[in-house]
């Protein structure tokens, strides 16, 4: 089970981007958890200036505007 956390304010591009996720852990198989987070400290705290962020297992493995469908695949395959 992949722990995926979405970061951002709950703009259309996160709401966006947190379905791109499922959309493509459903196609792949992959068992994924999606949080959203949406607090300016938690934000912040992961060291990300611009939204829609990604992180993955605890890692952020992406910041600013939405991420490449074949990224998200690389991700959730790691």
């Amino acid at each position: 089970m992949k722990d995926i956390k979405v970061l951002g304010p709950g703009c259309a591009r996160c709401v966006t981007t947190a379905e791109m996720v499922q959309k493509e852990a459903d196609k792949l198989g992959v068992p994924v958890t999606i949080e959203k987070v949406t607090d300016y400290a938690a934000i912040a705290g992961y060291g990300i200036a611009s939204t829609p962020g990604i992180v993955v297992d605890g890692k952020v493995v992406h910041a600013g505007g939405l991420p490449k469908v074949e990224d998200l695949a690389r991700w959730l395959a790691a």
